[in-house]
């Protein structure tokens, strides 16, 4: 596990291609439950509102992944303490979900999707909104407990403390 300051965690060229993560995460998502119209949908929503927020690809993939494992039926969930419902492929606030549902339209699964991204989006504004390390792991921080010590990314009080580091391995290629 991965903890301290960004520069602790893996570099940019260490990260694979979306492609590379799109096939080694594609059993994953196929074991949810997901139609295969799902997939297909995921792959382009997930491409598409990389375009439209200007997120990298695989940055939203990789999200999804610890989220959701890619199930666009995945429970919504309420935060704590605040509750707040969290829902869908990246299980965050206002985001729809469509919980135990499969087949979905494309304009469902894109609406989760670019739900999460305008959520990180914030996020990475708030930390120079690059797709460099600096911005995208302390974001990554905010956008799971909803405050970054900059010192310490595993600092994360009523949150999952291995967040930053399961996504920064994600993104070198791990999955589970």
């Amino acid at each position: 596990m991965y903890s301290g300051p960004y520069t602790n965690f893996p570099p940019k060229n260490t990260w694979k291609s979306f492609d590379e993560l799109w096939q080694k995460n594609l059993p994953s998502i196929k074991s949810t439950g997901d139609t295969s119209s799902d997939v297909d949908h995921i792959k382009t929503a997930l491409q598409s509102a990389g375009k439209k927020y200007n997120i990298e690809a695989r940055i939203l993939l990789c999200i999804m992944m610890q989220e959701s494992h890619g199930d666009v039926g995945a429970k919504t969930t309420i935060s704590q303490p605040d509750g707040l419902s969290t829902g869908g492929l990246f299980q965050c606030y206002n985001c729809p979900g469509f919980y135990h549902q499969h087949g979905l339209s494309q304009q469902k699964i894109t609406s989760m999707v670019e739900g999460g991204a305008k959520h990180f989006q914030g996020n990475l504004a708030n930390w120079g909104n690059t797709m460099d390390p600096k911005s995208v792991y302390p974001a990554l921080r905010e956008y799971n407990s909803g405050t970054v010590n900059s010192n310490n990314l595993s600092d994360a009080p009523q949150s999952n403390p291995s967040y930053v580091s399961d996504i920064s391995q994600r993104l070198g290629g791990w999955t589970d």
